[in-house]
């Protein structure tokens, strides 16, 4: 596929937009794809770009199959998705620099974040080569945010074993030693994944500054290993991964190809020297399909750390803490009934309260109104809105189930009693409970023409599971998410 001209670009990509805002709808549409743009397109990739690294992340896991769809009515080659981060109305290239590994390290350059002026999060920095007090030269990976320490998370019963975890790697990292290698953080999207692996950085820098730390996102690891293969420096860029004291690798599920190759073999090279090793993924490690089984199985092997969905009682936290940070800042007043309100209403992920908060200090600023319910009620609709107006059918149910436990949709619907049959058919019968307003008469006849009393067991079976297997309640919690979507 080669490059096309600027005019046909253009217009081809508004016929994808056009097909993308037919297929999903309006509201989808424009919460997920109406900020994306065309960027290029290299033989068979498609590039786009988008301007928060969430939003990146969220649309190449949830939507990469739809919008290559889109794009081979024109374009039948279409085969591969590539969603980087748009800083300053510039997209990240497709491939980064490759780190070069000198003998002698030059004076520390200014990280491409920082020359831009850009917050860390927003902007992750290249690698580059720093002085580490003469204890070797090292490079550093993506920017580490300054504000998600350990004081700035908020901890409650759904991350608290995870925030523990997180302190202990930290303070024996600092004493130089290993409690639990690897780590593994799971969850799905805007839990605290990232903020506590940044906040685990900071700590052990901020304690002993000639620490060997290198922070990566899953997409930065892939680029700098390819262009160092393009470069021949991939030795150079293994020694330098070996010679790290604390290697986070955050996004895991976006690692394939020989690039996830050589994170195992590091992987098992950092254990056996025993240096820390702490990921993060949307996942259990079982679940990372493009990952080698012997990575899963090394990952699965160190200590494998779930993050649940918050309840009410984290999130009425969390919107307190925001607001007291505002108050301090702004000497603007959350009443206890608009904290209140948003922990009810936003259910979604931390960053929505986060930026709940954030828009009624925003309305408050621009037009004098006090922060109320009645503000927070119109100022928060769509957020609100985007959970509520969804409709779940149970043949969305069917197709999402079909699809993430890999068994046909006539066989949800048929007699069969295989385990692996057996327990996706229960689950999709819990999500068309919990989704639908459909009767369990109603939905047993969906399935195949079952007794609702079938439907009632599969309930409380699948009720159970959740209580017992905190990785399966994960599992689901994350098809109720996409369906919801």
């Amino acid at each position: 596929m080669s490059d096309s001209s600027g005019e046909t670009q253009r217009d081809l990509w508004a016929r994808v937009r056009a097909r993308l805002k037919t297929s999903v709808g309006e509201d989808v549409f424009t919460s997920w794809f109406a900020r994306l743009e065309l960027e290029e397109l290299v033989d068979d990739l498609v590039h786009l770009s988008a301007p928060t690294r969430f939003l990146c992340s969220w649309v190449q896991s949830h939507y990469a199959d739809r919008i290559l769809e889109a794009f081979r009515h024109d374009l039948p080659e279409a085969g591969r998705l590539q969603v980087t981060m748009r800083v300053n109305g510039q997209a990240r290239p497709r491939l980064a620099p490759a780190p070069e590994v000198l003998s002698e390290a030059p004076a520390a350059q200014p990280s491409s974040a920082a020359a831009a002026g850009a917050a860390p999060v927003a902007a992750p920095a290249m690698p580059r080569l720093v002085r580490d007090n003469g204890k070797g030269d090292a490079l550093s990976g993506s920017a580490i945010d300054p504000r998600m320490t350990f004081e700035s998370f908020v901890a409650g019963s759904a991350n608290e074993m995870a925030f523990g975890v997180a302190r202990q790697i930290a303070n024996a990292a600092i004493n130089n030693a290993v409690t639990f290698n690897p780590v593994y953080i799971h969850s799905t999207v805007g839990l605290g994944k990232s903020h506590l692996l940044n906040a685990i950085a900071h700590q052990v820098s901020e304690a002993d500054p000639s620490k060997n730390i290198v922070y990566l996102t899953a997409d930065h690891f892939m680029y700098h290993f390819i262009t160092a293969v393009q470069r021949q420096s991939a030795l150079g860029f293994k020694e330098w991964l070996r010679r790290v004291d604390l290697l986070l690798i955050d996004d895991m599920q976006f690692l394939q190809g020989k690039s996830a190759t050589e994170f195992g073999h590091t992987l098992g090279t950092l254990l056996t020297g025993a240096k820390q090793v702490v990921v993060a993924g949307d996942a259990p490690p079982r679940d990372l399909e493009m990952l080698d089984e012997r990575v899963r199985s090394r990952l699965s092997g160190g200590l494998v750390v779930p993050i649940s969905t918050f309840d009410l009682d984290l999130r009425r936290d969390i919107v307190q803490r925001r607001a007291e940070q505002v108050n301090a800042r702004f000497g603007m007043q959350f009443p206890t009934a608009v904290i209140d309100y948003i922990a009810r209403a936003v259910v979604s992920h931390g960053r929505d309260l986060d930026g709940a908060v954030n828009r009624l200090v925003a309305a408050n600023q621009l037009t004098g109104e006090l922060i109320t319910v009645p503000l927070a009620e119109k100022t928060l609709a769509d957020l609100i809105r985007a959970r509520d107006a969804k409709r779940v059918r149970i043949e969305d149910i069917l197709k999402a189930v079909s699809r993430h436990y890999k068994v046909p949709r006539n066989e949800l619907l048929s007699a069969r009693r295989s385990r692996d049959v057996v327990r996706p058919r229960q689950i999709a019968m819990y999500l068309a409970k919990a989704l639908t307003a459909r009767s369990l008469p109603e939905i047993g006849r969906r399935f195949g023409g079952r007794d609702h009393t079938t439907v009632l067991h599969s309930v409380r079976k699948v009720e159970q599971m959740i209580k017992d297997d905190l990785e399966l309640g994960q599992e689901i919690e994350l098809l109720k998410r996409m369906l919801e979507e």
